[in-house]
């Protein structure tokens, strides 16, 4: 069998990623439905909520441009779809395979030679502590990527292998946040201790915000972070780790991270897993953090046992 590779310009990436979802979708005989400032399209695998050409599922917790879009849902490969975008056949792919579509590969992106952007971004701009950072860094949990310098969050699996990936963009004033194409929501962001106790969050830079907060002895305990409000990576740690026995649900300080919060201490407690709900100050524990290292807020403190 004959491989072809055909290597693309970054133009042609960058006209093919920025392609309307929408009116690919529409060009397909898809309905969207317009919400606030975006559109929800009900795909065969759930609610996906698209802006223009950044797309987001919500029971997958990922998404990415207008290429991801197109090799997620139509199931096919990079080069495929950068064909399909650039010669804006819309009507080659006529019929969406309504079926769970393959799962990609997890795509890990290249190590920048050191990591000062990221180091700055997470120390200066979001008063992490150096020492917390350190501790990640040294278990390769985090890195800075080599293309744009994001600050990149890794979750393994129990054997030690990747298996999911988020980036954050370090840039000042950027708000990019995405979850990798491939990574498998189980294993999100997470740190495994010995205790029996498990802190899940929304966010990575939640959960080492919270450590910062609360520095003693926190290596020994475990955390999490979903990179959503969704609980899949907290079951698969009950699931390998079964001596946790108690959940510190630590989600934002809004209705969707509360009501999130709610729905799953009910599930633990189903489950006969003791919970407790903790709550920032602010919108969020970094926001709690930066506000403590200004004299604002007191600091949160949580008993180890």
């Amino acid at each position: 069998m004959i491989s072809i590779y055909i290597k693309y310009t970054s133009e042609q990436k960058n006209l093919a990623g920025s392609k309307s979802i929408v009116d690919i979708l529409h060009q397909n005989g898809e309905k969207v439905t317009p919400c606030k400032n975006e559109y929800i399209w009900e795909s065969p695998s759930g609610l996906v909520s698209i802006n223009n050409n950044v797309w987001f599922h919500h029971y997958d917790q990922e998404g990415g441009n207008t290429i991801d879009f197109v090799r997620k849902f139509f199931n096919k490969s990079f080069v495929e779809a950068m064909e399909y975008l650039l010669n804006g056949s819309y009507t080659t792919f006529i019929n969406i395979p309504k079926r769970q579509p393959e799962k990609l590969p997890l795509e890990v992106p290249s190590y920048n030679s050191n990591m000062k952007r990221v180091y700055a971004y997470l120390i200066k701009n979001r008063g992490i502590d150096k020492e917390v950072l350190n501790e990640f860094v040294k278990a390769k949990m985090i890195f800075e990527s080599e293309n744009y310098h994001n600050a990149v969050f890794v979750g393994y699996d129990s054997d030690g292998n990747p298996q999911h990936i988020h980036q954050r963009g370090t840039v000042q004033g950027s708000s990019y946040k995405q979850n990798a194409v491939g990574s498998n929501n189980k294993f999100s962001f997470h740190w495994i201790g010995e205790s029996n106790e498990l802190y899940l969050f929304e966010a990575p830079i939640d959960m080492l915000s919270f450590i910062t907060m609360n520095p003693c002895e926190w290596q020994r305990d475990n955390y999490a972070a979903s990179c959503s409000v969704a609980d899949k990576v907290l079951f698969q740690c009950l699931e390998d780790n079964p001596n946790i026995s108690k959940v510190y649900i630590c989600f934002d300080n809004d209705e969707a991270g509360q009501n999130a919060a709610n729905k799953l201490m009910k599930k633990l407690s189903a489950k006969g897993i003791s919970s407790e709900i903790l709550v920032p100050t602010y919108k969020d524990w970094n926001e709690d953090l930066l506000n403590y290292e200004q004299g604002e807020s007191q600091k949160w403190t949580v008993e180890l046992s």
